[in-house]
């Protein structure tokens, strides 16, 4: 779009990550301006789970979590070998989600994220319902291959927005400013900008 920047018209299809199972179907626009500045974006989506299954769901993951009794710890989530203990998988669950809203919020028109592995993970205890943990996630970005790891501070509450603060750094790219609170149920997040840690 002269003057304005490039837009694009997507179709895609989302499937549940822990099952492969579809989950629905996507139409969407993204104008990249020519200025540097975040994407616009309008999606729209089908779903093939209703609210009230996606709600069970999240019930799930998160008694699971709140069920532990000490803290929970853990480090190189998957192994080296791609294992996930399944003790683990709400602790990745979370993580997918909340590095989801760090990689929406640092993609650009020519860069993408993928999660490469949680490099460490460790539970706050709070006094409160929420669940709370410190991450640091390694980040793989396309196409330069190179590795980012950002450190995620993730609180969560089934039925809340899910709140995610990180910084992000990298040799190349030096520090990169945070972000603060993003939204979402542990299925997925939206990105609002906050404060940094």
């Amino acid at each position: 779009i002269p003057e304005s920047g490039h837009k694009y018209y997507l179709q895609f299809s989302t499937e549940d990550y822990r099952t492969g199972e579809d989950a629905g179907s996507c139409l969407a626009t993204v104008l990249y301006p020519k200025k540097k500045s975040p994407p616009v974006v309008s999606i729209k989506c089908s779903h093939t789970k209703d609210k009230k299954e996606i709600q069970q769901e999240d019930n799930r993951l998160y008694q699971r979590i709140r069920h532990q009794t000490k803290p929970i710890t853990a480090n190189n989530i998957p192994d080296s070998y791609g294992n996930i203990d399944p003790a683990l998988e709400p602790v990745w669950a979370l993580a997918v989600a909340g590095s989801s809203s760090i990689m929406w919020e640092k993609s650009t028109e020519t860069l993408g994220y993928f999660l490469a592995q949680v490099k460490a993970v460790k539970q706050w205890m709070r006094k409160d319902d929420f669940i709370e943990f410190d991450y640091t996630v390694l980040l793989h970005e396309m196409p330069t291959q190179e590795i980012i790891s950002c450190h995620m501070r993730l609180a969560w509450l089934p039925g809340h927005p899910l709140k995610v603060k990180h910084f992000c750094a990298s040799p190349s790219h030096g520090l990169d400013g945070g972000s603060g609170a993003e939204s979402g149920s542990a299925a997925g997040a939206s990105a609002e900008k906050g404060a940094s840690f």
